[in-house]
């Protein structure tokens, strides 16, 4: 079960205009993308924690993709199975018998996804899917909805193809902090950032990143429905960052071109720490428990590459799964150099076996 990709080379037309199969794992995914000229095969997960490789494996099962409106986002857990509680053992046989279930079904679903330019229409997706962004702060949410959406040159959705309401599954893109330093939302952002860094030695790197060094700093803005398949990430992440790449020789001036020579990603995302780690013991025939669960398997890539990073408690807890109740939901900020970045493109490549 493979798909082939284009031969690489450089478009010239919107993300929408060639399309590649995905077949993987009994369900067919269809999208249009930007072609990078890789042959993928059957995806393997990479030898990262336990639960990284539990949630690749379980959201790549058959199921009905949800609607966004209807689902929560890749801050929250959705799985129906057991989760980072368990031991490896236990969660092997988990997936063991879904997949002999699945097999039994005969059945394919089949979701058709396909890539886009941001447009004005996608408003109401994009704000669903960033509600939480910044915790429970009251802030300027439909302007910095209103810049993603305004700028095309870099950035992407994900909606299902042929879906007349155009729900956006995914979105991605990369924002410079000193070009829109002097908007509400992003003062806003700044301020927040500012309050709850409550590590000193990170402090005065955040500080340096939000002020001086804002013009060469982007925002790495990726928030997505959980269920979306994970062999979406390497094309969706590679798509970003080689529009950033053209972006530098294709803006019409050159203050835009610019703009997106960045030299760090600033990252804000969300994970869930282990409550009282050290009380935490594992049960009779199971290992270690997680201390740390990764909502988005690319934020553990970020994380190992970043120059600093620091987390903070959020006062929004995310209605979670019965096995979740010893975790907490904590945000986790990162600064990754963009010299890093090929790193983490075949890091995140090597989720699907080449």
């Amino acid at each position: 079960m493979s798909f082939v990709l284009p031969h690489s080379h450089r478009p010239k037309s919107n993300k929408s205009c060639s399309k590649l199969l995905l077949a993987v794992i009994g369900k067919r995914f269809q999208m249009s993308r930007r072609p990078s000229g890789r042959r993928l095969s059957k995806p393997q997960p990479l030898a990262f924690s336990p639960f990284m490789r539990f949630a690749f494996a379980s959201s790549t099962a058959k199921r009905k993709l949800p609607h966004p409106q209807d689902c929560q986002c890749s801050e929250e857990i959705t799985f129906d199975e057991k989760l980072p509680n368990l031991s490896k053992k236990a969660k092997k046989e988990e997936l063991s018998d879904s997949s002999d279930e699945e097999d039994s079904q005969g059945e394919d679903v089949q979701a058709d996804f396909e890539f886009f330019d941001p447009k004005a229409k996608d408003f109401n997706g994009v704000k669903i899917l960033l509600q939480h962004y910044l915790d429970d702060k009251e802030w300027d949410l439909t302007s910095f909805v209103d810049l993603i959406l305004e700028q095309t040159t870099v950035g992407t959705v994900v909606k299902v193809a042929d879906d007349e309401d155009e729900s956006v599954f995914a979105v991605v893109t990369a924002l410079n902090l000193g070009r829109y330093k002097d908007n509400k939302c992003f003062r806003q952002l700044k301020e927040f950032l500012v309050k709850i860094c409550s590590e000193k030695s990170v402090a005065s790197e955040l500080q340096m990143l939000l002020e001086k060094k804002a013009r060469d700093v982007g925002l790495l803005v990726s928030q997505r429905v959980m269920n979306l398949p994970p062999q979406l990430l390497p094309p969706l992440y590679d798509g970003t960052f080689d529009e950033v790449s053209w972006a530098t020789e294709d803006e019409p001036t050159e203050e835009l071109r610019k703009s997106f020579r960045f030299k760090t990603y600033l990252i804000v995302t969300k994970i869930y720490k282990l409550k009282n780690p050290k009380q935490r013991k594992p049960r009779r025939g199971e290992e270690e428990i997680e201390e740390t669960v990764f909502l988005k398997p690319e934020d553990e890539l970020f994380l190992e590459l970043s120059s600093w990073s620091f987390t903070y408690p959020m006062r929004s807890q995310l209605v979670t799964s019965q096995e979740m109740k010893n975790y907490q939901l904590m945000g986790l900020v990162m600064a990754v150099e963009a010299k890093r970045i090929p790193e983490f493109r075949q890091m995140l490549n090597s989720l699907i076996d080449e």
